[in-house]
């Protein structure tokens, strides 16, 4: 049985930021993949007034045990103060690609 896996939510502020992230996290096997989609626009209380930005998703598929791990390397990489960081637990999916999930986040050995 493959691990529980999740699909974990955020938003970052441009293009380049969204690609830094997605590159960290799958090169540091904390995701399996990233998508990046095209940019949406946001609407949200912040600090007590509505704002409104352009935002780029980025939709994570990672294992809840990578979860920590990843959710830190986000707050480290991301540049808001308070960034989205939502997951999601995947109760269904085609299982293979839920095995290859986990066999991609999965650390390698140390010898």
């Amino acid at each position: 049985m493959a691990a529980e896996v999740l699909l974990v939510l955020t938003n970052c502020p441009d293009q380049e930021t969204a690609d830094r992230i997605a590159t960290a996290l799958v090169e540091n096997r904390l995701a399996a993949c990233v998508n990046v989609l095209p940019q949406v626009a946001s609407t949200f209380r912040w600090q007590g007034a509505v704002e409104q930005a352009i935002e780029v998703p980025l939709l994570v598929k990672c294992t809840r045990e990578r979860y920590p791990a990843l959710e830190e390397a986000i707050r480290q990489l991301h540049p808001y103060t308070v960034p989205e960081i939502v997951a999601v637990a995947v109760v269904a999916g085609f299982a293979p690609y839920l095995r290859w999930v986990d066999e991609e986040t999965t650390p390698p050995l140390v010898a």
